[in-house]
């Protein structure tokens, strides 16, 4: 699965939210300063060529809508993430983010419940 720029997700995020969306509601869904309709409608074009996203006709407009799973393109990234970073090692991964947040036992007890709520 291709990678999104940082444009390109903000628009996915705002297309999984809505499930479906002309371009002008995706820009009324954009933070301040809103981008130009057609720089919005560029990369939902792009977004249709990396196979994300597809369209139907709608009047004389489209609507989009996207065709990957937020939580498949969430579980690509984030084996990317631990691939790239913590050379495959989910362990090095949570060691990080509890160096770097500086989690408590608590917290690491409670998402260890959370994992083994998902074994059963």
């Amino acid at each position: 699965m291709k990678q999104l720029t940082k444009a390109e997700e903000e628009i996915m995020q705002i297309l999984w939210q809505l499930k479906e969306a002309n371009v002008a509601t995706i820009i009324e869904e954009m933070p301040e300063p809103k981008p130009a309709y057609n720089t919005v409608s560029t990369i939902v074009r792009i977004l249709e060529n990396k196979e994300f996203v597809d369209h139907r006709k709608k009047g004389k407009g489209y609507i989009y809508f996207p065709i990957v799973a937020k939580e498949t393109y969430s579980d690509q990234s984030m084996m990317k993430l631990i691939n790239n970073y913590f050379n495959g090692s989910f362990k090095s991964m949570v060691s990080f983010f509890m160096k770097k947040n500086e989690m408590d036992t608590k917290d690491l007890e409670a998402i260890l419940k959370e994992i083994n709520k998902g074994d059963k």
